[in-house]
Formats: structure tokens, C-alpha cells, sequence
């Protein structure tokens, strides 16, 4: 197959197989007459979102706010945090048992000490996100760092290279390809966190929409807003991951 025969299936793969799953799904709930209150068709989930595009796509629009605050301030917290304790063994052996034990503690059981904090709303949404995809990033970005070999680094200060410059110029670029790998994983996990603080906490959010559905039996409308997170995750991911191909592709052998 030719390059550009390659690349073409690489672009339509993804739909193909979509489409395919979303077939057999039609196709198993007509078969086996499943009730459309137990899992409804892709069909009547479409309905749905024709249905109540509106009221979708204005909590979709609020969780992706709360979602990108609290993405962006675990990134820069994140990064921030990583270097400092890549670049100090002492800090390094002092904060990453604290960081094992907080990214222990399940972040649902978080929400309510936010909402005693910050009341109920868009606060403890944007900390649960923040909390949630902070971690992934701090640790990649210090292992990016710790991990420069030290050849390399025998090498720069042989030439009388200072720590900092060391750290500038080979500690940051070499830990690029692992910030960005945490990138694409937090930024998934970021909506995690916003959808359970929303149905926990808030009265907005993809999270609250789907817990007043349910309430109300519309499972149609549940599994139409799962499908607006997932649809936001997709290209918040694919952000990251254009972003990865044009900062580090100097990383991988070949041009993906």
C-alpha cells in the first residue's frame, strides 16, 4: 500500500469501526426488543439530542469551561511542580510520598469538602477537575526530567554547562514527549472529574443534566450527554495530541 493509501486508512479507520459498533448496537436492540428505559438504540439516542440540543449543548458548553480551568491550572501547577522536583533529588525524596498519598484519596470523596468550602457550583467542579489530572502531569514531567542520562549531562557540564542551563536545555526538551503523553491522559480525566463534581455538586454541567434525567427515567437523554463528554474528550485529546506532533516530533523516528 502506497503512503498516502496508508494515511487515508489511518483517517477513515477510526469512522469505520465507529460506524460498525454503533450498527451492531441498532442491530442487537431491535433484535432482542431491549426497552429503550434499559439501553436505548443509537437511533433513539440521536432523537434525543435532536430533541434536546439545546438544553445539551448549553450544560456541554458550561462543563467544558470547568473542565479547561481546572486542565489549565493542573498543567501549569503540574509543570510547574515537575521541574522542581525533577531537577532536586531532595525535593523529589520530600514530595512524592505526599503526591502518591493525595493521588490515593478517590476525588469524589473531595467533592464534599469543596462544596463546605466553596458551596455549590462551579468551584468545586473546577478543583475536582484540577485534582483529578494534576498528578499524571506533575509525575511525567518529573520523570522526563529525572531520567536525562547522565552521560549527557557529564558531557554539558564538561563544557561548562551550570545546572540551570542543563536544565533548560536538555531537561525541559527531553521531558516534553512525557508532559504531552500526560496531557492526552489528564485531559480525559479532567472531564472525569468536572461530570462527578457536577452530579454531586452543581446545578449546571453535563454531570447534573444526566442526574435529572435519570431521575426522570429519560435514559435517552443520559446517554445523549455521555455522548457530548465523549465527543469533548475526542477533541480536547486530538488538541493535545496536533500539539504533541508539532512541538516534539523530533522525538519519534518517523512523522506519525
Amino acid at each position: 500500500m502506497t503512503p498516502q493509501g496508508q494515511r487515508l486508512l489511518h483517517m477513515l479507520l477510526p469512522w469505520i469501526v465507529t460506524i460498525g459498533l454503533l450498527a451492531i448496537w441498532e442491530l442487537v436492540c431491535l433484535t432482542f426488543h431491549i426497552p429503550e428505559f434499559i439501553l436505548p438504540a443509537p437511533s433513539a439516542i440521536g432523537a434525543a439530542v435532536a430533541r434536546y440540543h439545546e438544553v445539551i449543548l448549553d450544560n456541554a458548553l458550561w462543563t467544558l469551561l470547568t473542565t479547561s480551568i481546572g486542565f489549565g491550572l493542573a498543567v501549569v501547577c503540574g509543570i510547574v511542580l515537575g521541574l522542581v522536583i525533577g531537577a532536586s533529588s531532595l525535593v523529589y525524596s520530600a514530595l512524592y510520598p505526599i503526591l502518591i498519598g493525595f493521588n490515593s484519596i478517590p476525588k469524589v470523596a473531595l467533592v464534599p469538602v469543596f462544596v463546605i468550602w466553596f458551596g455549590i457550583g462551579t468551584v468545586p467542579a473546577v478543583l475536582t477537575a484540577f485534582s483529578v489530572s494534576f498528578f499524571p502531569i506533575a509525575v511525567n514531567v518529573a520523570t522526563g526530567i529525572a531520567t536525562v542520562e547522565p552521560e549527557m549531562k557529564d558531557v554539558m557540564r564538561a563544557l561548562g554547562a551550570s545546572s540551570r542551563e542543563i536544565l533548560v536545555k536538555i531537561g525541559i526538551p527531553r521531558s516534553l514527549p512525557y508532559l504531552f503523553a500526560s496531557l492526552k491522559v489528564a485531559v480525559t480525566l479532567a472531564f472525569v472529574g468536572s461530570v462527578i463534581s457536577e452530579s454531586i455538586a452543581s446545578n449546571r454541567g453535563i454531570g447534573y443534566l444526566m442526574l435529572a434525567a435519570s431521575s426522570r427515567f429519560q435514559v435517552g437523554l443520559v446517554f445523549a450527554s455521555v455522548v457530548a463528554v465523549a465527543v469533548m474528550g475526542i477533541l480536547m485529546y486530538g488538541a493535545c495530541a496536533l500539539l504533541e506532533r508539532r512541538m516534539t516530533h523530533w522525538a519519534y523516528r518517523t512523522t506519525r
